[in-house]
């Protein structure tokens, strides 16, 4: 048996929790939307064609933001085709998927749903084929309380009061050539200041997102968020980061140590978005929006989008089925991003319904959660407070892409007004599990409240509609709490949670 430790002090503290870590993504693809949260005549579906049975799962999973409408599809989106009366909305050809979309869902229907869904929306305007004026119609239309031409049209349309979204996302991986207006980092970093400082023109208390690389295999990482940034540095609040990850041919090894890479990600980014602090001489600080994140198998077929004459609309598109190690890899990432939380304070998992995503769909049928569900669902209800800094040590392992990674992964978040602790441990070794100690001494009396493992004895077993249950998290029995030390074997391939609670002790 392996043998890993790690020291946890109340003092050592990152900052704290940002509800916004828990964010997730709707975008227009494949069936994120149609007979994903929007099916009217559904069993379950509400008055607005919204299903009840995947509102109760986006509950459960604790998602705090939602980014809308994309994505590659906002690139080309007109947000006015999803506004009025849904008989008189056009269908558009959507190039980023090749796909029809109908707009019988629309702006309107997005922040109904998100509101029954108790999420902040996130909005992302079209920097693609459209610009300045266009962004300023829409943020007219959604924050102006009236007396406007795009405002009154939104209270002839249902909506008296103003929506007043805080967040909106500048476009959409600009710098990827397979983006619809694909720009250089001069050319979009231009356009984002202008649209920026004139959508702070009409409200001042917006938070805005500037786009940062699709990926850091990119030749232009780097080079284009120093550029995009020295743009608009005065006029955003966050750079994003986008980062997937996959089982490349049978490396299992690679795949579990892909935090790695989103760490050294992370930290480049920082480092390149302080760089530009320092030349400008700012007093501001740049914060990371990580909104797009995930396992995502993009080699697979089902990430091939429609071709030629087809343009069907809400089809099979990027409905990946996750794993056990999927779910361990997605706990890391979350890990990764609690670890960071001093500077990244927003993140979206892409994407929450069917596409890339922890809940599933039949149409007109089921409705489950996959195995990348619990991780997610475990870290938004646990994380409370501050986030501590963790330093493991454990054996390492050998991988192909990042060479040798450590087997045991962690971070924690003490609450100190409820003596809450929470400790979010992986184990990453594909083959060996490890016995962690875990040092408490700093915190006093504290007992154990709660602990879960999820893993399998094959780490490609995954969820079904027939079996939904297959993968999932189980309660430990065998988890001590003894001399201030916490005491816990970790599986291969697994992620763990273990809740402690502080005792009160009378002199």
């Amino acid at each position: 048996m392996l043998a890993g430790r790690l020291v946890l002090n109340p003092d050592f503290r990152v900052a704290p929790v940002s509800r916004r870590t828990f964010g997730s993504f709707v975008e227009h693809l494949g069936r994120c939307v149609y007979t994903g949260i929007y099916e009217p005549g559904h069993a379950t579906a509400d008055a607005d064609g919204f299903r009840g049975d995947v509102l109760d799962l986006v509950r459960e999973l604790g998602v705090s933001t939602v980014r809308y409408p994309g994505g590659n599809f906002v690139s080309g989106y007109r947000w006015e085709d999803g506004v009025g009366p849904v008989e008189d909305r056009p269908a558009r050809l959507d190039l980023a998927w090749h796909t029809l979309e109908p707009n019988t869902f629309g702006l309107h229907e997005f922040l109904r749903w998100a509101d029954k869904a108790e999420i902040e929306p996130m909005m992302a305007v079209n920097l693609g084929t459209r610009g300045v004026q266009e962004a300023l119609d829409l943020l007219e239309y959604t924050n102006i309380a009236g007396g406007t031409a795009f405002s009154e049209q939104r209270r002839a349309n249902g909506a008296d009061e103003p929506f007043a979204i805080r967040m909106w996302c500048l476009g959409n991986e600009m710098d990827g050539p397979w983006q619809v207006g694909h720009k250089t980092a001069y050319e979009y970093g231009r356009l984002a200041s202008e649209t920026a400082r004139a959508m702070r023109l009409v409200d001042d208390r917006l938070e805005l997102v500037a786009c940062g690389s699709s990926a850091p295999d990119l030749p232009t990482f780097g080079e284009w968020e120093r550029v995009v940034l020295t743009e608009t540095y005065d006029e955003v609040d966050y750079i994003s980061v986008h980062r997937y990850y996959e089982i490349k041919g049978d490396d299992l090894h690679s795949f579990l140590g892909s935090v790695v890479d989103m760490d050294r990600f992370v930290d480049s980014v920082v480092a390149t978005a302080d760089h530009v602090r320092a030349v400008k001489k700012s007093d501001k600080q740049i914060d990371l929006s990580f909104d797009e994140w995930n396992v995502w198998y993009q080699s697979r077929a089902a990430s091939v989008p429609p071709q030629g004459a087809d343009w069907p609309v809400g089809p099979v598109l990027l409905e990946d089925q996750y794993s056990a190690a999927d779910a361990v890899v997605v706990g890391n990432m979350l890990i990764s991003l609690l670890r960071h939380s001093d500077r990244v304070t927003s993140a979206s998992q892409a994407q929450l319904v069917n596409v890339i995503a922890p809940i599933m769909t039949e149409p007109g049928g089921r409705a489950w959660r996959q195995t990348i569900f619990y991780p997610f669902a475990q870290a938004s209800a646990l994380a409370q407070g501050t986030v501590l800094r963790v330093e493991p040590v454990s054996p390492t392992f050998p991988t192909a892409q990042h060479g040798d990674v450590p087997s045991v992964d962690a971070v924690a978040t003490w609450d100190e007004e409820t003596g809450r602790l929470a400790v979010f441990l992986v184990n990453r070794n594909p083959s060996e599990p490890v016995t962690v100690d875990v040092d408490l001494a700093a915190f006093g009396a504290l007992a154990l409240s709660e602990a879960s493992t999820l893993t399998s004895d094959d780490p490609y077993d995954h969820n079904t509609a027939d079996e939904p249950d297959r993968v999932v998290p189980v309660a430990r029995e065998d988890v001590t709490v003894e001399g201030g030390v916490l005491t816990i074997e970790l599986p291969a391939v697994s992620w763990s949670t273990v809740l402690l609670a502080a005792v009160e002790t009378q002199g």
